[in-house]
């Protein structure tokens, strides 16, 4: 269900943000909505329902090392990427 939200911002700022999201075939109001979402995405826990029907049915099925550090594993492949 969507809401109505009334923001105050600068004329200029809210001018190029227009700009911006037709750029992007984006409304204002979803480039806003996105922006929270993502700046809050630690607060919201994604329930097993909200997962669309193919990813449900992956999850689960790549098994790893109690030590993988995928973290460490993606800086290597981007070193080499981009031969840093």
């Amino acid at each position: 269900m969507n809401t109505k939200l009334t923001l105050t911002i600068e004329k200029e700022v809210i001018e190029i943000a227009k700009e911006y999201a037709k750029e992007k075939g984006q409304s204002l109001s979803e480039m806003v909505e996105n922006y929270f979402k993502f700046v809050t995405v630690k607060r919201m826990k994604i329930k097993e329902k909200q997962l669309s029907p193919k990813v449900r049915k992956l999850r689960g099925i790549i098994k790893t090392n109690d030590n993988f550090d995928y973290k460490q594993i993606l800086t290597e492949e981007l070193s080499k990427k981009y031969g840093v």
